[in-house]
């Protein structure tokens, strides 16, 4: 199980590799709206694969809380499916915050991915538990910022459509979402923070 787990981690990394190179090489090339259309389907097929993990969580595979691997899952969705690809006539598709999210959620999978591959081999960079833990303090709040702004952007768009009251009650839900996520990232990294204790002599 621990080989396929790596090789999941490993593959997932990459992927999230690829999606930022080719969102930062596209962005050298091409302004908008040509950067969304050439960047958004790649994003949204690399971030489906996600549902995985809330499976593995859900049936033991991995030791992550559920509710927070779904939580985490869904919001992310809920921008490439429910923003990106229902409504690629937003105008939040065509402004800064569709950079940031990509540089958002680009860095912060990669760490995380490659993270938990070598975990499971057992050899950590110290450089990359570093990041690992320290780095989402700086870009949790940037993706989830880049995440509310998208999803404002896009209700006129669906304004007097059904879906409008839903985009509203989405917006609501990501204060306490923010809490739940930002405070269980801040719990791991008291968890790290702490030294192992050494057995006692006899």
């Amino acid at each position: 199980m621990n080989q396929t787990l790596i090789l999941y981690n490993v593959i997932s990394g990459s992927l999230w590799g690829f999606v930022l190179f080719n969102f930062l090489s596209t962005a050298l090339l091409f302004d908008q709206p040509e950067l969304f259309q050439l960047t958004y389907k790649w994003t949204t097929a690399v971030q489906c694969l996600a549902v995985i993990e809330i499976f593995n969580s859900a049936v033991g595979i991995v030791r992550s809380p559920l509710f927070t691997t779904a939580l985490q899952v869904s919001s992310r969705l809920l921008i490439v499916l429910g923003v990106w690809w229902i409504h690629p006539e937003s105008s939040g598709n065509y402004t800064l915050f569709y950079s940031t999210v990509h540089l958002a959620w680009g860095i912060t999978e990669i760490i995380r991915y490659y993270y938990y591959a070598l975990n499971l081999i057992g050899n950590i960079p110290a450089w990359l538990e570093f990041l690992r833990y320290n780095a989402f303090i700086v870009l949790y709040p940037l993706g989830i910022t880049s995440e509310c702004a998208m999803v404002y952007q896009l209700l006129p768009t669906v304004k007097g459509h059904w879906s409008y009251w839903f985009y509203v009650v989405v917006l609501a839900v990501y204060v306490p979402g923010t809490f739940v996520l930002f405070s269980h990232m801040l719990s791991q990294r008291r968890k790290k923070g702490k030294p192992t204790p050494r057995p006692k002599s006899l």
